[in-house]
């Protein structure tokens, strides 16, 4: 059955003219139709099939600066399943914007459009992106190629949008490509194919999906006659295959091949007829999908690497400036990397240096605490009884007795103001220092009172400076002599070093006996057990001397306390720094918000291409949020690396001064630093282009 579809008649007032392509197409009217493109009064509309398409009094308006361009007025249209139409007119007459709404690309002012019975109206963007993909092909004319990838990805990127399986998509990409005579150029990019070839490549792009309407913008304009009539002889085969054809074009030959023509005028529907090829169809096209789409999931993965590989595309086509944005995260994460690194080997130094005063120890003095009246006249209170009730504890490994005095050390003619210090047997295993030459003290010696001594580099440096091996040699302290038994190793200046006066270590008896004359010791050092806290064996040590003495007439210096006091200011002034360095990240991530923003400008055409062939805006966000987080990613790695550069060359010119040492953990944060900052800054463009109109999208170069 023939349905008859009411013409849109434009006021009385407004007569209009019959243009050159309607009567150039009269030629081709049957003789006996009841349409003329002359008098709208008499013409009418029939189609066949089921309408597919229904317009309602669609006006599409358009703002020019303070005023509105109403472009189409109250347009009344039908298009049935099957029909092959023509859209004639003059340039500006409205037909390209026809079609635009036609293949929901985009909307109009007022007035109905419905798409297999649903208004177009109520649909979101991606539903309206589902249309296009399952249902559109668009044949462009001015081709609309994605420059960066070759013919055969162009036709083949509707079906990584609908989920079509990857061998099923290529190979259906390449036959349509040799079909239309591009068989040798499916890998060629579209610079380097001639116009006509890059409309083939559009017009198999559009068919690549086997879309139930094909809209076709001038199809053959910039093919030659024999490329024309092969473009005409598949879209006739795809009518006759059920699929409905929508032609926008200027040439009458052209448009006389197709079963009804509509024509406009300065916006208004002035004709819509049949030409003589009309055929009754009730046939319905195949799905070319049906069977060879992916699950949800592998439909996600295939649109997930299409982006990437966009993505990775974009980045070497514009080297300079992926380079240029990279700089400030590149800078950014090598200055947090080196700066975190030099802390931690700044704070190990010290840490190390601190060590040679013992580790985990507990310095027990003599004396009332500060601000305590009787500090200045009562400080002989502390005795070797004392440190063995503490060293028989079982939370100590060992306790050393200390007492020091300064005295006039002689060795043959050299005479020397030195430090004498008094020492229990098991001094070294509790300081953490070590013999160069000789043996320590033993139980012996301390019971014994013995006149044995070790020295320090110093030391041997002053009385010895031309002897390879003291031990054995006698030096007077005082007016004691002494038999030098030990050396130390040099101590390189660490915490607490004297770099310039000698030391000498004897037996605390022997020095609180011969050269002291005293029964009273100024400190002991404890060597706590790993297993224990500091803390807590400080309190223990704290309640035994305090019980012992009846009062608290003692100090303690906890070792741990100084070591928790230095890691927490280079943590502290480590921490300073790199915020200071975060301030750069910041600023590159500025920089790849900005120059995304930039691309997104630069890429709006491509952005509008991919809309039109069925890309939801998730997929558009996705594939400028995979680049940003790439540039992001790569720059955060050449970051590393140069933090790596820096780090080797403070190493090699600092000496033991100076360390760089790299965690794991501070490499990783920089890695999840610079990915997060591809996420934040990159998320704006890639939501504006999310959000671009198509149409808009597709008419900028």
């Amino acid at each position: 059955m023939i349905e008859d579809t009411a013409m849109t008649i434009p006021p009385a007032s407004k007569p209009l003219p019959k243009d050159d392509t309607a009567q150039d197409l009269e030629q081709y009217m049957p003789a006996d139709s009841s349409a003329t493109t002359a008098n709208p009064e008499h013409s009418t509309s029939s189609a066949s099939g089921q309408p597919i398409m229904q317009l309602s009094g669609i006006i599409r308006e358009f703002a020019a600066g303070e005023q509105t361009i109403r472009v189409l007025h109250d347009i009344d249209l039908t298009i049935n399943q099957g029909e092959m139409v023509a859209i004639i007119g003059q340039s500006g007459s409205g037909k390209s914007t026809l079609m635009n709404i036609l293949g929901c690309l985009d909307q109009a002012t007022a007035g109905d459009y419905k798409i297999y019975g649903k208004s177009a109206r109520k649909l979101d963007a991606d539903e309206l992106a589902e249309l296009r993909r399952e249902h559109f092909g668009f044949i462009f004319q001015r081709y609309h190629l994605l420059g960066d990838i070759s013919a055969k990805d162009n036709v083949a990127v509707p079906a990584v949008y609908a989920g079509m399986d990857t061998e099923t998509r290529i190979d259906r990409a390449k036959q349509l490509l040799t079909d239309l005579g591009l068989g040798d150029k499916v890998n060629s990019r579209p610079n380097q194919l001639s116009g006509g070839q890059q409309q083939r490549v559009s017009v198999a792009r559009a068919l690549m999906n086997g879309g139930d309407v094909i809209l076709a913008d001038e199809p053959t304009g910039a093919l030659d006659s024999k490329s024309g009539e092969d473009v005409m002889k598949i879209l006739h085969d795809l009518k006759a295959q059920g699929h409905t054809i929508i032609m926008v074009t200027h040439d009458p030959n052209l448009a006389a091949q197709a079963e009804r023509i509509v024509e406009l005028k300065d916006g208004y529907i002035i004709a819509d007829y049949q030409t003589e090829h009309y055929k009754h169809t009730d046939k319905k096209p195949s799905s070319i999908l049906s069977g060879h789409r992916k699950s949800a999931f592998g439909s996600f993965v295939d649109r997930l690497l299409e982006a990437f590989k966009m993505s990775l595309l974009a980045m070497r086509a514009h080297k300079m400036r992926t380079l240029l944005t990279m700089l400030g995260i590149i800078i950014g994460i090598a200055a947090v990397v080196s700066i975190v690194g030099l802390g931690q080997g700044s704070q190990q130094q010290i840490l190390a240096n601190i060590s040679s005063l013992g580790t985990n120890t507990i310095t027990v003095s003599d004396g009332y605490p500060r601000g305590d009246p009787r500090r200045r006249y009562n400080d002989d209170n502390l005795t070797p009884e004392d440190a063995q009730a503490v060293g028989n504890q079982p939370y100590i490994i060992s306790v050393s007795p200390q007492v020091n005095a300064n005295s006039s050390v002689r060795y043959r003619s050299v005479q020397e103001e030195s430090t004498v210090n008094g020492v229990g047997q098991d001094y070294l295993e509790v300081t953490g220092e070590t013999l160069a030459l000789g043996q320590g003290f033993d139980e012996q010696s301390i019971s014994l009172r013995s006149q044995d001594v070790i020295i320090d580099s110093n030391a041997k440096q002053t009385f010895f400076p031309n002897l390879d091996n003291p031990i054995g040699e006698v030096i007077l302290i005082g007016s004691v002599p002494g038999r030098v038994i030990g050396v130390l190793e040099e101590n390189d200046g660490g915490f607490g070093a004297d770099l310039t006066t000698p030391t000498i270590y004897m037996p605390y008896t022997t020095v609180m006996s011969r050269i002291r004359g005293s029964t009273n010791i100024d400190r002991f050092v404890a060597l706590i057990s790993d297993d224990i806290s500091s803390s807590v064996a400080e309190s223990a040590i704290s309640d035994l001397i305090q019980n012992r003495h009846g009062e608290e007439d003692f100090q303690i210096r906890n070792s741990d306390s100084i070591r928790q006091t230095i890691e927490s200011t280079t943590g502290a002034l480590t921490l300073l720094i790199s915020s200071v360095a975060v301030i750069s990240l910041i600023v590159g991530g500025i920089g790849v918000m900005n120059i995304m923003l930039v691309s997104v400008t630069e890429r709006t055409n491509e952005i509008g291409v991919r809309m039109a062939v069925g890309a939801r805006q998730n997929d558009i966000m996705q594939q400028f949020l995979i680049e940003a987080i790439l540039v992001c990613i790569l720059g955060g790695l050449l970051g590393i690396g140069l933090a790596f550069a820096i780090g080797e060359l403070i190493n090699r010119v600092g000496g033991d001064n100076f360390k760089v040492i790299y965690s794991p953990t501070s490499i990783i944060a920089a890695f999840v630093c610079s990915t997060l900052i591809g996420v934040i800054f990159g998320f704006l463009p890639a939501r504006n282009a999310a959000k671009l109109d198509p149409v808009e999208a597709l008419s900028r170069d």
